[in-house]
């Protein structure tokens, strides 16, 4: 495919990745089907398990830093979670800052890191591994330094699993769009 349309869609990727981050911030503390005093905001994500509603827009965005390196390159992939990083920090309510921008700043990383070296070969293999790593880096950490409970990391994994899930046909397209 054409080079603009490789670079169209990383933009729209990037942009995208970008505005996630300050809905998930907004949407743990303020959207929900219940909201838990001095905790997040929760949505059913399966029968019997609940998650803060950031899920539904993380893992989004884990896939989407990956479209980001996919289409415009490794420095722009890095300088997204840079920017991430730099950006859930600014926007995290106060009692979220550090566990917001460490749990993106330490997810990305590890998606990074699976995602860079499968990507060539097996792109949708690349996607599933590298989110499935990061995602779970995010919840663990986001939880830990946010609410000093693991209570919700299986919801926050299973939310993020189909966020993920979602993005697969998008995935495929985008082998077409943007091959290695």
């Amino acid at each position: 495919m054409p080079t603009d349309i490789r670079l169209r869609v990383g933009a729209a990727a990037l942009a995208a990745f970008l505005a996630l981050i300050p809905l998930a911030n907004w949407m743990v503390l303020h959207v929900g089907t219940a909201c838990i005093r001095g905790g997040p905001c929760v949505v059913p994500v399966a029968p019997g398990l609940l998650a803060p509603s950031g899920v539904l827009t993380v893992g989004v965005a884990l896939v989407l830093r990956d479209v980001v390196q996919r289409c415009l390159g490794l420095g722009w992939g890095l300088a997204a979670i840079v920017a991430g990083t730099l950006l859930s920090a600014l926007v995290a309510p106060p009692a979220l800052v550090a566990a917001s921008g460490a749990a993106f700043l330490f997810s990305e990383l590890a998606d990074f890191g699976v995602y860079t070296p499968l990507q060539r070969r097996r792109l949708v293999l690349a996607v599933l591994a590298s989110a499935g790593v990061g995602l779970t880096v995010d919840s663990i950490v986001f939880l830990w330094l946010a609410f000093g409970s693991l209570n919700f990391l299986a919801g926050q994994i299973v939310g993020k699993l189909w966020a993920v899930a979602f993005s697969v046909p998008f995935i495929r397209l985008l082998r077409r769009v943007a091959p290695a």
